[in-house]
């Protein structure tokens, strides 16, 4: 670290969006960057809402810091390998410039005051991205709705105390068909020097719909070139309910509930097959807009059968995607759950 001059932020009030570039859904993040802000690359995972740390490890941040040393020492000569790393063109240069965050917070954090109140998060910066495309009567697309997939989305389980080592590929996966094993060490991806799981999600994030994705590995003293086919809905593998932004996601499409799958046994007792949907409600939100489904008539524990028609088994962030990339806000979805063993038609309001 004594190599590193080494910046802390602690909050996105005036965040230079044209830089910092993300997983705002992160508690912890790193840049590991020149003088000039060349990124050499990123640091930091999440996947569970409750094991925040679970993909990430002081071992595999050592590695990227050394990763990014070994980079540094080779700059400028290998800036043309950097270039995928760096920022993409952003609509907005600061979380103020959205317009659901404009003229509420101040550059700097009120320390003398309420600091928690004046503090923009990051996760709101997602939020207000979101939320300008839904004000904007807009689909909210599946680069924006599954932001920075886990590698697991292509079928590619990492060691987290690696920079890159492949632990286990997904059976029928399209790593597997791609070729790749366990213990492979991903070296570049795109092109792009790999030096954490954070990195891969980059190139995740950024990739289209469909993509072939050119990989480098290193298989025992062997470099290995191989090709990684992503279908047109490969990020849809991902899950989202661990993220805090699928919180607003809830307000939007299910009126602030909280919709979990069936169990086993729940759809036994209603005689419901495992091809049905059958989304329990684990929360209704209590206040303003995330009381809309309360507002409603629905509560807890009721087990939505049907939504909009659609009675296939759906999870709850695939039954978001489906409402916001179809229906705009004011819209009236009709819903029909199960209560006490009787079906009840209720309608539900887009937000």
């Amino acid at each position: 670290m004594d190599k590193f001059v080494c910046v802390r932020l602690v909050q996105a009030n005036a965040l230079n969006l044209t830089l910092f570039q993300f997983d705002y859904d992160l508690t912890f993040t790193v840049f590991l960057l020149n003088a000039d802000k060349t990124i050499y690359g990123r640091f930091g995972s999440r996947s569970d809402r409750k094991d925040a740390g679970k993909d990430i490890s002081m071992e595999g941040f050592r590695k990227a810091l050394a990763g990014a040393l070994d980079l540094h020492k080779r700059y400028p000569a290998n800036k043309a390998l950097l270039a995928g790393k760096q920022p993409r063109p952003t609509r907005f240069k600061t979380p103020d410039d959205f317009p659901s965050l404009a003229g509420k917070y101040k550059p700097t954090l009120d320390y003398e005051g309420k600091v928690v109140q004046s503090c923009i998060h990051c996760h709101q910066v997602r939020d207000a991205e979101r939320r300008f495309l839904r004000d904007d009567k807009k689909a909210i697309p599946d680069e924006v709705l599954y932001p920075y997939p886990m590698p697991n989305a292509a079928g590619l389980a990492l060691d987290p105390k690696e920079k890159a080592t492949v632990t286990s590929v997904g059976s029928g996966s399209p790593a597997e068909k791609a070729g790749f094993k366990a213990g492979d060490e991903i070296l570049t991806l795109e092109g792009q020097p790999i030096l954490s799981i954070a990195d891969v999600q980059w190139v995740l994030h950024n990739a289209s719909e469909p993509a072939t994705l050119t990989a480098e590995i290193l298989r025992g003293r062997k470099r290995i070139k191989l090709a990684l086919d992503l279908a047109k809905d490969w990020r849809r593998q991902s899950d989202i309910a661990w993220r805090t932004t699928t919180w607003d996601l809830r307000r939007m499409a299910a009126g602030g509930m909280v919709l979990q799958d069936a169990t086993a046994e729940e759809r036994r007792a209603a005689k419901l097959p495992e091809d049905a949907l059958a989304l329990r409600v684990n929360h209704v939100g209590e206040y303003g807009d995330h009381a809309v489904a309360k507002r409603a008539g629905f509560k807890k524990d009721d087990i939505l059968l049907s939504v909009d028609g659609q009675t296939t088994h759906l999870a709850e962030s695939e039954l978001f995607r489906y409402l916001l990339q179809r229906k705009m806000a004011g819209e009236k979805i009709p819903v029909t759950v199960l209560r006490d063993g009787a079906r009840i038609d209720l309608e539900l309001l887009m937000q």
